[in-house]
C-alpha cells in the first residue's frame, strides 16, 4: 500500500499519515466518536483491495480512501441506529426511591457475579478513579488491553447493558413474586 502511495518510502510514510489523519479529521466532522477506529478500518479495506485496484487506479490514491470511508461511516450510521433501537426497546427500570437503594445495590452484586470474570474485573476498572485521574486511568486500560478509547467504552457501554437488564429483570422478579416490593406504588 505504501508503494501505492509513493515509490519513496520516506514520504509514502508522511502520505500515509496525513491521509489517516484527513480521515479523521472528516469523521470527526461528522460527529462520529469512533473517528480513529473508522479511519483505521478504512486503512485496513484499502490495503487488502491495493493489490487489485491500485494498477488500473487512475488519481489522486487519497480520494480512494475518502470514497471507502464513506461507505463505511455509512455502515457505522446504521450500527449506530441500530444499537440505539437496540437500547430504545430495553425495559426502563422506575426510578429509585431513596430507600430502595441498597435493593439495587444487591441486584447489582448479583447481576455483576454473572459476568464474565474479564468483563467484571474491567467494568470495576474503568470507573475507579476521579476526574483528570479518571481520564488517564481510562488510557491506560484501553492501551494495557491494545484497544482504542472508543473500543473500551463501547465495550463498557455493552457490559452495562447487560447489568442493566439483569437488574430490571431482577427487579421484575421481585415485584411478580411480591418478595421485597421494591417501589411502593
Amino acid at each position: 500500500m505504501l508503494a501505492w502511495l509513493d515509490p519513496d518510502r520516506e514520504r509514502a510514510g508522511v502520505r500515509y499519515e496525513e491521509i489517516r489523519a484527513k480521515l479523521i479529521k472528516i469523521l470527526v466532522r461528522r460527529q462520529c466518536y469512533a473517528a480513529e477506529e473508522l479511519a483505521d478500518e478504512t486503512i485496513n479495506r484499502v490495503s487488502h483491495k491495493v493489490k487489485d485496484n491500485a494498477p488500473t487506479y487512475v488519481g489522486d490514491p487519497a480520494h480512494y480512501f475518502y470514497g471507502v470511508a464513506k461507505k463505511v461511516y455509512q455502515e457505522w450510521l446504521r450500527w449506530v441506529r441500530d444499537e440505539k433501537t437496540r437500547l430504545d426497546n430495553l425495559p426502563v427500570a422506575p426510578p429509585e426511591p431513596s430507600e430502595d437503594v441498597e435493593r439495587i445495590h444487591e441486584y447489582l452484586e448479583r447481576c455483576r457475579k454473572e459476568l464474565d470474570p474479564d468483563d467484571c474485573e474491567l467494568i470495576l476498572k474503568y470507573y475507579e478513579k476521579e476526574k483528570r485521574a479518571k481520564i488517564e486511568h481510562r488510557k491506560k486500560l484501553a492501551d494495557g488491553l491494545g484497544v482504542t478509547l472508543n473500543s473500551l467504552r463501547m465495550r463498557v457501554h455493552r457490559i452495562n447493558l447487560i447489568l442493566q437488564k439483569c437488574i430490571v429483570d431482577c427487579l421484575n422478579d421481585a415485584e411478580a413474586t411480591g418478595a421485597g416490593h421494591v417501589f411502593a406504588g
